[in-house]
């Protein structure tokens, strides 16, 4: 594995996040999914710019600043729910999804409760 860090992503991340958002869950099809398509704005640069400056977006990139993937996360006290995570489809199956497991884990000590929704039909996700 590349040396990655979990980061807030700012806006100008937005488009790229944007971009591996759409083809993350647009690939869903592949494991199950009846049609392309995510949650409420997988698919809108504003909406990931909205996240950005609300500080509920994050990136996974490597050492040269490349993006590998991202998470909204929305924290309420002792809880923290994990709206969502995705992963550029040419780095499925590498382990990037369990380290940013690992580092929101990290990055959130207090919390008590974490919560992540994840569809039954898709294996590749709940494994």
């Amino acid at each position: 594995m590349v040396s990655l860090q979990f980061v807030k992503a700012g806006t100008s991340d937005a488009l790229v996040l944007n971009s591996i958002s759409k083809q993350a869950f647009d690939s869903d099809v592949e494991v199950g999914a009846a049609s392309s398509g995510g949650p409420p704005g997988y698919q809108s640069v504003s909406f990931h710019i909205r996240m950005a400056r609300m500080n509920h977006l994050f990136k996974l990139v490597d050492e040269n600043g490349v993006i590998f993937g991202g998470a909204m996360l929305f924290s309420q006290g002792d809880t923290l729910n994990i709206g969502r995570i995705f992963i550029d489809p040419q780095h499925f199956r590498k382990g990037y999804g369990i380290f940013m497991m690992r580092e929101i884990e990290a990055l959130f000590p207090d919390v008590k409760v974490f919560t992540l929704d994840t569809p039954v039909w898709n294996a590749r996700t709940n494994s």
